[in-house]
């Protein structure tokens, strides 16, 4: 029975619960008299956001195959060898430049004879590794070692895949060391100026006719390095003229301030006698010459070059 003034009460109706929609945000508890307020998903505490469900046949990606990156050949450098302890030294130190020049690149150091390690270990070596390699001379003018030693030392390692590049030779990047190196020992803008100076070109020499031809084209070329100034190639064995013929020779042209340039790689018999027999100034070996560091890999990109011009054309 109703009490007449007073409000009946309306008993409460309960709400049905929502299903849980997928993906719908948790709730955070009500504030008394206040409505849940959904919370986003934080992925810094681990919620991870839900996956939709791949439509009706959908072919799964499969991941992108990864190419392997090709090893480039070994840069094989090949000194002649030396009982001077510097040789070998100054050698490493050039070595050290190329690698600066071309971080990554495997740069190993050989020699002819004299000196530890010689040829044919290193190529047996590289063939156990599975490697390619580049031998690359450290020599100056095609010769006996360029055109006899090198390839008799790959005939010998048969499981091994690697080409001989060319020697040093006549390149800017060599007559920029060979004035720099000249410039060093006291060599000024002046001296080549002067009637005067005059400079001998000293190096091992060679009975290969290409040997001498190539010296030649070096010596015209550091002449007009020079400004003009006459070069004269001379040799320490098996060619002429030597040293002290082409000192004479100059004088006899009025040359009588003559330098004799250094054309070896490094220290050594050859070059001290070369030295020896300067009446002015000598400069040092190339040795670790920025330059120099530059034409050896020139030599090795350039051999490089033709191996795979020669691959292509035999995939043909």
């Amino acid at each position: 029975m109703n009490t007449p003034g007073r409000a009946t009460p309306v008993p409460a109706t309960p709400v049905p619960a929502e299903p849980a929609r997928a993906g719908a945000a948790p709730l955070r508890p009500a504030r008394a008299g206040a409505a849940a307020t959904p919370v986003p998903a934080d992925p810094a505490r681990g919620a991870a956001a839900p996956l939709r469900p791949a439509p009706a046949g959908a072919v799964p990606t499969a991941p992108a195959p990864v190419r392997a990156v090709p090893t480039a050949p070994v840069l094989v450098a090949v000194g002649h060898g030396s009982r001077d302890p510097r040789a070998r030294a100054t050698l490493g130190g050039l070595l050290e430049r190329v690698r600066e020049l071309r971080p990554g690149l495997d740069v190993r150091l050989a020699h002819i004879e004299l000196n530890a390690p010689l040829l044919d270990a290193a190529l047996a070596e590289l063939a156990a590794e599975g490697r390619e390699a580049v031998l690359v001379p450290l020599l100056l003018a095609p010769g006996y070692h360029v055109t006899h030693d090198l390839p008799a030392a790959l005939a010998a390692a048969p499981g091994l895949r690697a080409r001989v590049a060319g020697p040093l030779g006549a390149h800017p990047l060599l007559v920029e060391a060979l004035a720099d190196r000249l410039a060093q020992a006291g060599w000024t803008p002046e001296d080549g100026a002067s009637r005067a100076a005059g400079v001998v070109l000293a190096s091992a020499g060679s009975r290969d006719p290409r040997s001498g031809a190539e010296l030649r084209r070096i010596a015209t070329l550091l002449g007009e390095r020079l400004g003009g100034v006459p070069v004269v190639p001379a040799y320490a064995s098996a060619a002429a003229p030597t040293v002290p013929d082409a000192v004479r020779a100059l004088a006899a042209r009025g040359r009588h301030r003559v330098a004799v340039a250094s054309c070896f790689t490094a220290p050594g018999l050859f070059a001290t006698r070369a030295a020896a027999h300067a009446p002015w100034i000598a400069s040092a070996p190339l040795g670790a010459h920025p330059a120099l560091a530059r034409l050896v890999l020139h030599r090795y990109d350039g051999a490089r070059r033709a191996t795979t011009r020669e691959r292509e054309l035999a995939t043909v």
